[in-house]
């Protein structure tokens, strides 16, 4: 189950918060869909739930809150937009990278992509993906870890009608299974349709948390769509003949040449149009959003509609007010409604109307002839009008919003006297039975009817050890009692909520190798880096003048680095750059992490690829210079062991440089210029420095160190530390160390910052 509490984003300069004192229950087992217009708060309240976003509130999984959760991707697979992927990675490599992120075996990748219907997609770039498909990669991603939560963003938002019902028929098959589902909508009718329980925001607000049954018998209004270039005169046709047959028939005029007609039907309308000889270009029924609910407090004026133009509706009696009151609260008698309740909250006792109330509303009766408008726009309807089941479980099929009309005028001032008795028939336990209703008005099948579509679970013995959590147990073992809501009074407020980095990959190592390997960018650098050093090989030991280590190294004076050192920077300037480019580990949680397990797996690959890169290009460059010159420029030198160690620490200390400084720049541009600052900046101030005057020298340095030492060192050790020493006294030696000591140092500087804030 899921909690949220007091969810509060922060002001934004003189607008008031996205999102103010929201809570809600997302309940184990059902679908929950969180509704709401555009801009109304609806990812503003989920990023604040998954701490993505900085505020106040709590919101709790199964009694915990997300940081208090060893691993979270176990505990609530989230889709917020689109996948954070490589456009250039296939489906399935994307899938199994992120199995070594929640330590999920590399057939889950599988498993997932036959549940979602992508395995005939598998070996397609996302790049090339549609947007159906890639939600449904969205979703397998979410479902990867077999989590007990869904948090869902618009899911099927932009989709076709076939996909979004495929779409919601995976959410009821993990929420009968045992899951909870939170989705978000914008379409009133898509919630009463696919969830069990809707919550409604309007302004950042709360205004109704209510069951799908009641959520479509309140909001939901079956019309009359008509189109026609006659909109005009068949409206006031339509409201004329009401008004002589005495019919509550409403006409809303909409946008361009549409009207809305509520409590008629497609019959008597298009028979109005035909005597009439007025065209008709659309004629259908659908059901119509009667507009978010209002909150709880005192009587307000209702607001005028937000359509682009100003819409007018003819009620029978022939009084004209505007499309944007609507729903039954402007023709009703009565005071606010109470907000919806759940069945597990006490209903609160009716309350007699006091002295002064009866003689308000007899007041204003008597001098208008109408019982007092009280009510907000599209606030639910008075509890005097609401339709009870009878006996057999069934509801008079009224409309829900019946215009006032001249029978009806004689009976407000009774109705506004009797609504304490009408009230407690309200509070009468709505039929959960009710079927839900598709677009076209037609009941839709029920679950045992469609087909179950089921995924295959994680194994316990597949899943990797990790710390013993309660809230990480597997659904099978029963739900977890809810966390005790913590006490709260007038004056206290929610807990801030603080945004914290993404989790280490599980297994670290493991997703730097699959990251690596699948994109074509490693394979492009290291046929690049062999073409250019093979020519520029060729190109030098023509023209001489070049030592044979610099001619196998394709190195030659007037370039900074030889092409592998440069290959082995960009490469590891990649490893981060790509992360904060895309960045698949920050899908759910915002930013990438930057843990010391996940930087010294990046150090690890980076350093063997570099090494790989450096041995290809110096082999390729002998077997090509044996080729073309003979043997007497491939010939072993005296020193090859001192010349192989300064190859292997260049290639090693230029690809941890392109790392670290793409790690705390968030960027593989910023990786790659650190790379080439190293020997166009760093080494001239290194040379000029240590071209000075010096009055002492550090000559028999290693015998001293070895006398310090309090075992005694190996055979040969001596020549190998001298080695290493004279390496890092030469200029590019002493930059490239001072460059990654630097570079570290900021890297450690920006985690601990991150930690502390």
């Amino acid at each position: 189950m899921i909690q949220a509490i007091g969810l509060t984003s922060n002001a934004r300069q003189e607008l008031p918060p996205a999102v103010d004192d929201v809570s809600f229950e997302a309940r184990t087992g059902r679908v929950t869909a969180l509704l709401g217009a555009e801009a109304a708060g609806k990812t503003t309240a989920l990023r604040l739930m998954l701490e993505l976003q900085q505020g106040r509130g709590v919101t709790y999984f199964r009694g915990r809150p997300l940081h208090r959760i060893a691993q979270p991707s176990r505990e609530v697979g989230v889709l917020l937009g689109e996948v954070p992927g490589h456009p250039a990675r296939s489906v399935r490599n994307h899938l199994r990278m992120l199995c070594a992120a929640v330590a999920a075996p590399i057939t889950r990748a599988d498993d997932v992509l036959e549940a979602v219907g992508l395995v005939s997609l598998r070996d397609q770039h996302l790049g090339t993906l549609s947007r159906g498909m890639d939600r449904r990669l969205g979703l397998a991603c979410a479902l990867l870890a077999d989590p007990h939560a869904l948090v869902l963003d618009g899911p099927a938002e932009g989709l076709s009608a076939r996909e979004s019902a495929w779409l919601h028929e995976i959410l009821r098959a993990h929420a009968d299974q045992g899951g909870t589902v939170l989705f978000t909508t914008d379409d009133p009718k898509e919630a009463a349709r696919t969830a069990d329980r809707v919550v409604t925001l309007d302004e950042g607000r709360l205004i109704a948390d209510q069951e799908a049954t009641d959520f479509a018998r309140t909001r939901l209004r079956p019309r009359v769509a008509v189109l026609t270039p006659h909109a005009a005169r068949l409206g006031a046709l339509l409201t004329k003949e009401a008004r002589a047959a005495r019919k509550p028939v409403e006409v809303v005029r909409e946008e361009g040449n549409r009207l809305s007609v509520y409590g008629s039907n497609c019959a008597e309308v298009g028979e109005t149009a035909y005597r009439h000889g007025i065209l008709v270009h659309q004629l259908a029924d659908e059901l119509g959003d009667a507009g978010p609910s209002a909150p709880p407090g005192p009587p307000t004026q209702p607001k005028l509609s937000a359509e682009p133009a100003l819409a007018v509706a003819l009620t029978a009696s022939g009084e004209c007010r505007t499309a944007g009151v609507k729903g039954p609260a402007q023709a009703r008698v009565g005071l606010p409604a109470p907000p919806a309740q759940t069945r597990d909250e006490p209903q609160p006792q009716p309350q007699p109307p006091t002295p002064r109330a009866k003689e308000d509303a007899q007041a204003q009766s008597a001098t208008t002839g109408h019982a007092p408008l009280a009510q907000l726009e599209g606030s639910p309807p008075a509890q005097a009008d609401i339709d009870t089941p009878n006996r057999n479980g069934d509801t008079p099929q009224q409309p829900l919003d019946t215009a006032i009309t001249a029978q009806a005028e004689p009976e407000a001032a009774a109705a506004a006297q009797a609504e304490p008795e009408a009230a407690a028939a309200t509070q009468t336990e709505p039929d959960a039975a009710a079927p839900a209703l598709t677009e076209e008005g037609e009941a839709e099948p029920s679950r045992a009817e469609t087909a179950a579509i089921r995924l295959v679970p994680l194994r316990d013995a597949d899943r990797a050890p990790l710390p013993q959590d309660d809230s990480t147990a597997p659904r099978t073992g029963g739900p977890h009692p809810p966390a005790p809501l913590p006490p709260t009074s007038a004056s206290a407020l929610p807990p801030p909520i603080a945004v914290r980095p993404g989790r280490t990959p599980l297994w670290p190592l493991r997703y730097e190798l699959r990251r690596l390997a699948g994109v074509g960018t490693g394979y492009l650098t290291l046929a690049a880096v062999l073409a250019a050093s093979a020519v520029i090989s060729l190109v030098v030991a023509r023209v001489g003048h070049t030592p044979q280590p610099r001619l196998l190294a394709a190195w030659p004076n007037a370039l900074p680095l030889p092409p592998a050192a440069l290959g082995a920077g960009l490469l590891g300037a990649l490893a981060f750059g790509d992360e904060f480019r895309y960045p698949a580990l920050a899908a759910d949680r915002g930013t990438v992490p930057r843990r010391l397990s996940l930087l010294a797996a990046k150090l690890l690959v980076a350093a063997a690829t570099a090494l790989l890169l450096g041995a290809l290009a110096v082999g390729a460059d002998a077997a090509l210079l044996h080729l073309v010159y003979g043997e007497e420029l491939v010939g072993v030198p005296g020193d090859w062991l001192v010349l192989c160690a300064s190859w292997v620490a260049l290639l090693t200390g230029c690809a941890w440089a392109g790392v670290l400084a793409a790690g705390v720049f968030r960027s593989t541009t910023a990786g790659l210029a650190a790379v080439l600052a190293v020997p166009i900046l760093v080494v001239p101030v290194v040379q000029k420095a240590v071209d000075g005057p010096a009055v002492r020298s550090a000559a028999g340095f290693p015998g001293r160190l070895r006398d310090l030492a309090l075992v005694q060192w190996p055979f040969g050790s001596e020549r190998i530390l001298a080695a290493g020493v004279r390496m890092l006294a030469q200029p590019v030696g002493t930059a490239l160390m001072l460059s990654l000591t630097t570079l570290l140092c900021a890297y450690l500087l920006t985690t601990v910052r991150g930690r502390v804030r």
